[in-house]
């Protein structure tokens, strides 16, 4: 996997801490940092979400993406799946996140409640990278919402 992240303020009179990532696939996503009052050269502009942001969402669709595959799998019929992330991070430097809870919720025709607990368990046990990875730092917490379509 390549990524490259480049500063979209580092020629001419451009400033800020704005940067563009390309992603090995060829996507292009942009992040920002929060602008800063007292010293506005060493912040951003907010033209785009910030990196923690990104991990943060990252990880979401990466659960996401586990948990309709395993529920798929299993021939249930899915028709929307959702996930919300609240995290919390340290107060001093490295600020890593230190709590995340993720809300899911599954939409579908007849899936048990115990098929969508056991994919969520088996995507934070198993299969997500982001999350697992998250884990060393963060504690993880998850909750689901089934809803009959």
């Amino acid at each position: 996997m390549e990524c490259t992240v480049t500063w979209t303020g580092a020629s001419g009179a451009r400033s800020g801490m704005g940067f563009v990532a390309e992603t090995g696939s060829g996507h292009v996503v942009a992040m920002d940092g929060a602008p800063d009052a007292a010293n506005p050269a060493n912040g951003g502009q907010n033209f785009a979400a910030r990196p923690m942001e990104l991990l943060l969402a990252g990880t979401g669709g990466c659960t996401a993406y586990d948990v309709v595959l395993i529920l798929k799998r299993g021939r249930h019929d899915v028709k929307n799946c959702t996930v919300a992330l609240k995290a919390e991070r340290a107060d001093t430097e490295p600020k890593v996140f230190t709590k995340i809870h993720m809300q899911f919720t599954v939409t579908g025709k007849g899936i048990p409640a115990a098929a969508v607990e056991r994919a969520i368990a088996m995507s934070h046990e198993k299969y997500c990278s982001a999350s697992i990875m998250l884990s060393k730092t963060a504690e993880i917490t998850t909750g689901f919402d089934l809803v009959e379509a």
